[in-house]
């Protein structure tokens, strides 16, 4: 199969390339999964720099991607939940850091998987996995409800994207922080948006005179604003700042679940969930995505389509 690896940890892309590898060996409980397309997030490139090498061991040579969405084209011993021709998602992530998902082959647990719904294209549901299941899993440590007024930091971004969607649904009043060219998007999708940098907490504050009730944080770096607006006794989560476990809030992962991520497939069925598809990159292509996604000017989910 023509797979994207890196041979090395790397700062940057140059240990990146496209070739042929053998095809993935599928143990049971397995399926084997054509892939269609699969979301490009941040953690890919975090873990081929070498980042999380003391948390999850790699084995080189290393394909990246923990995102997928495809169709079943075989499975191992005792998988009777998936047949040959079903279509799925899954996020992918394995206990050992090598046969990533940017191939045109993937072996993934079928318990990690969902029926991709029918409302989303291949893009859409490639994108959608880990970040949707990032956002579901913060809103329900925050267990937030009708009753909240919700901060979302980064409320354009993959992950944001979709927890306002999912805490729009929930009934909450949602402030998303977003840039000024955001503004529009961050409404439409049902947050009242504000513009984050200097005098946000005052910006909030004005909005919420006494407080939000709940953070989600999924750009990093706000834990002095979230500390300055959050009402007493309300609860706060980042994805991207451990120190937040300091002043009594949760960092946050999220684990691979089918069961969760058919919920989310069930949101979209009906409407109240969509994917933002920013670009689609080929194999060949993974290196500008990973760049793309290193900026973190993107509106919506970066996808690799082999």
């Amino acid at each position: 199969m023509r797979a994207v690896s890196y041979d090395a940890y790397a700062p940057d892309n140059s240990r990146l390339s496209c070739g042929d590898l053998p095809d993935p060996r599928v143990g049971p409980g397995q399926v084997l999964v054509r892939v269609r397309a699969a979301g490009v997030n941040p953690v890919d490139w975090k873990v081929m720099a070498g980042g999380l090498d003391g948390m999850l061991l790699g084995v080189f040579p290393v394909i990246p991607g923990w995102d997928v969405a495809g169709e079943v084209v075989g499975a191992g011993p005792d998988t009777p939940e998936f047949s040959v021709g079903d279509e799925v998602m899954a996020y992918a992530r394995k206990d050992v850091v090598r046969d990533g998902t940017f191939a045109e082959l993937v072996a993934v647990a079928a318990v990690h998987c969902a029926r991709k719904p029918a409302a989303l294209d291949w893009t859409q549901a490639g994108g959608l996995p880990l970040a949707g299941m990032t956002a579901l899993r913060c809103l329900d440590r925050l267990a937030v409800g009708e009753r909240d007024v919700l901060l979302i930091h980064g409320a354009s971004g993959g992950v944001g994207g979709f927890a306002v969607q999912i805490a729009r649904e929930r009934g909450v009043r949602i402030i998303g922080t977003c840039s000024e060219r955001n503004l529009e998007y961050v409404q439409g999708l049902g947050a009242e948006p504000v513009v984050y940098g200097d005098g946000l907490a005052d910006r909030v504050r004005e909005m919420i005179p006494d407080g939000v009730t709940a953070v989600a944080d999924f750009a990093g770096g706000q834990l002095e604003t979230t500390l300055a607006v959050l009402a007493k006794g309300g609860r706060h989560v980042s994805v991207a700042d451990p120190s937040v476990e300091e002043h009594g809030g949760a960092w946050v992962w999220v684990r691979p679940d089918g069961a969760k991520l058919a919920e989310l497939a069930d949101l979209a069925e009906r409407g109240a969930l969509t994917v933002e598809v920013a670009e689609t990159f080929p194999l060949e292509r993974v290196g500008e995505a990973f760049d793309a996604s290193r900026s973190s000017h993107t509106r919506g989910k970066l996808v690799v389509t082999p």
